[in-house]
This record gives structure tokens, sequence and C-alpha cells, in this order.
């Protein structure tokens, strides 16, 4: 994955870009859940997600990429363009967050540009205690989540856990769950080894 700054002309953006597993059709599909996409920023800790108009939303939360962390509030309204959609947003320091979708040679390429145009630099420089520095993390995750949703999309009951039990917990629940679902696995291995050891000596 490629991340760094980039500079664009009389305007201010950062980047990060990586290669799917998905077609370019089923990248867009997927892109089109905003709400998706922003849950699995693991540095966003929701509060309210909610629909106040034809693709415009009001999201609130606490973003914990910066020590110490930040409360926000905005509103959002979702354009959709040729080649994905862009994000605008009506407070705070970024202008929009563009998701451009592109054709690869194998599968699909997504490019996540953050503006912060709107601001001037003296004014940006002032607030830096509300940068979001989630970008090249945030796009590690869903290249992530992407390979996993190509692998098991298919099986209806792997989409209600990520939709329904994944999706509306807390980044730190998230790594809990993980947790004890590998000490979960971990104790049933044992407990078949046991069995098995158990079958050979006494059987």
């Amino acid at each position: 994955m490629n991340t760094e700054v980039l500079p664009l002309p009389a305007e201010d953006a950062a980047w990060a870009s990586f290669k799917t597993p998905l077609s370019e059709t089923e990248l867009r599909t997927f892109c089109g859940d905003v709400e998706r996409l922003f849950r699995i920023n693991p540095y966003l800790e929701f509060s309210q997600w909610q629909e106040t108009g034809p693709q415009q939303f009001h999201f609130s939360g606490k973003n914990i990429s910066q020590e110490p962390a930040f409360q926000f509030s905005v509103d959002l309204t979702v354009e959709h363009l040729d080649d994905g959609i862009r994000v605008h947003y009506a407070q705070g320091l970024k202008s929009s967050t563009t998701f451009k979708i592109e054709s690869a040679s194998t599968g699909s390429q997504l490019t996540i540009v953050e503006d912060y145009s709107q601001l001037s630099e003296e004014e940006r420089q002032a607030r830096l205690n509300e940068v979001d520095r989630s970008l090249v993390k945030w796009a590690n995750d869903i290249q992530a989540y992407l390979v996993y949703w190509h692998q098991w999309s298919r099986f209806s009951l792997w989409r209600w856990y990520m939709r329904r039990i994944w999706q509306p917990l807390k980044p730190t629940a998230r790594r809990i769950v993980y947790i004890m679902l590998w000490i979960t696995v971990v104790e049933i291995a044992l407990i078949l080894l046991g069995a098995a050891i158990f079958w050979f000596e006494y059987t």
C-alpha cells in the first residue's frame, strides 16, 4: 500500500492507495455503504450516526488517533462520482474524503484522498490537536476487511456477524472479542487433543 502526503494545486491533501481483490463493480457497491467505511476506522469511536436526508448524515463520536483524544460532531453529504464517492464535511478541518475506485490487473484499486483545503495554513496550524491521523491505519484496515469480505461474504452467517456484532463494536471491544475468540479456539483444540490422547492410550 502507498501512503504519503500529496500536494495538489492550490490545496492540501493526504492520500492512501491500495489494491483490493474485489472487482471494480463490487468495490463500488461496497463503498456505497458509507457508514461501514467509517466504522472500519479503528480510531473512531461512534456516539451517533443518523441519516438526516438523502445522502446526508450526522456523525459524532471520539477520534483516538491523537493523544489526548478529541470529540467531533459533523454533518456529512455524500456525492456520487463517476469513479467513486466523495464525502463532504460541513464542520471540522477536512473539506472532504474521496474514495476513488479504479480497475487493476487483478481486482481493483481504492485511493482515499483527504482534502484539507477549506482552511488556511494558519488555522490548520492553530488546530493541530483536531487533525485526524488515522488515514494510514484506516486504509490498512479497509484493505484487510476487503480481503476477508472477498473470501467470506458468500456465507450469510459471516455477513450477519460482521454487520450485527462486529461493526457496532468500539475498536477496543473488537480487540477483546478477537482475543476471546482465539482463546476459545485454543481451548477447543486442547480439549480435542486431550480426547485424542485418551482415545489412543486407553482404547
